[in-house]
């Protein structure tokens, strides 16, 4: 999907940002029961499908399905996105529960496979959260096992008690992402006939390995990927979206006008491979151009942001960019915020 800029973040140290994790002072945890369990989880999962719906309710949002259009996009609208939603309602339950329960990354990964199957279905054939169903799950997986171990639930808090107990195996789900974007030797290669074959195999012989978009875009561009991302414990949340946020927050902008400022904060610090997929290099580069102009201005500081962000929106919409990667992880930075409430009850 993406990587952010490299910004540092207290609480973890290291290249990788999983070497080595400041670890928050625990809360005594009180055992929870099947029921405080469940109730859990169905808070976590309606707070997800909120910052799901704020993103998609969010205007102006350059080449974005909103209400008030579908963007740069011919194939669904906001009915599509509101049937994804409610089709991963029990997926973001499910995976709570899994990190309540202390579940290994494997089964939070068969979560989340199933998941995009329900999407797919529930949307007919089309992607709109597939990016989201990584992103949200595991935080929402993280919220679940933070609250079982009575760790409080601030960004810096959350983050390390992801990489705590995934960080290892996010990284080994990272792993494999250069070798599947990467061309396959033929000696290496499974056939049609299912047999082995010598290095010089005719071309039409080898069948490819079914890539993603995300994938393609990687061999093609050299961009990062969600599995890298996961891998860092989501840098683009934490470092970047996070951040942004809060900020306009401080300076006492609207909750539409704090979300539009971390939208373009993402648009301008990530590679997004909705972007690449899209239009290329050229599409990214006007993206962050877009971006990069409308923060330089002031942002919503500037009296006149409203209209920019609606030029921005035809531009994108002419040019057919859609940055889906930073809109879910603005979906994300939302339920990172929204989680941190949750010390409270």
């Amino acid at each position: 999907m993406m990587r952010a800029a490299q910004t540092g973040m207290p609480g973890v140290v290291g290249a990788t940002g999983r070497d080595r994790v400041l670890r928050a002072p625990l809360i005594p945890a009180i055992p929870l029961g099947r029921a405080q369990k469940q109730a859990f989880a169905r808070e976590v999962a309606r707070l997800a499908v909120r910052s799901l719906h704020a993103e998609l309710c969010l205007y102006p949002k350059p080449g974005l399905v909103s209400p008030v259009d579908s963007g740069s996009h011919d194939d669904m609208d906001a009915g599509t996105f509101m049937r994804s939603m409610f089709a991963l309602r029990h997926y973001f339950r499910k995976i709570c529960l899994a990190g309540l329960n202390d579940a290994p990354f494997a089964q939070l990964k068969q979560l989340g496979i199933a998941a995009e199957a329900t999407m797919l279905k529930a949307t007919r054939g089309i992607n709109t959260h597939r990016g989201a169903i990584f992103s949200l799950g595991l935080l929402c997986a993280t919220a679940g096992r933070a609250r079982a171990q009575g760790t409080p639930m601030t960004p810096a808090a959350l983050r390390a008690a992801m990489l705590i107990r995934w960080g290892e195996e996010l990284a080994m789900h990272a792993a494999p992402a250069a070798n599947e974007a990467a061309p396959i030797p033929p000696s290496r290669t499974q056939l049609r006939d299912g047999k082995a074959k010598a290095a010089t195999v005719p071309a039409q012989e080898v069948v490819a390995e079914p890539l993603s978009n995300g994938l393609r875009v990687a061999s093609r561009y050299a961009v990062s990927g969600a599995r890298e991302e996961g891998a860092l414990g989501l840098p683009s949340v934490f470092e970047v979206g996070v951040p942004a946020l809060l900020a306009a927050r401080a300076r006492g902008a609207t909750v539409t006008e704090e979300r539009v400022d971390t939208l373009y904060t993402l648009m301008a610090h990530i590679s997004d491979s909705n972007v690449y997929h899209r239009a290329g290099p050229q599409g990214a580069q006007i993206v962050r151009d877009h971006a990069e102009c409308f923060l330089a201005q002031g942002g919503t500081a500037h009296a006149n942001w409203r209209e920019e962000a609606v030029a921005s929106h035809h531009v994108f919409m002419r040019h057919r960019l859609s940055p889906g990667g930073a809109a879910d992880l603005l979906a994300a930075c939302c339920l990172v915020q929204s989680i941190a409430t949750l010390d409270n009850k």
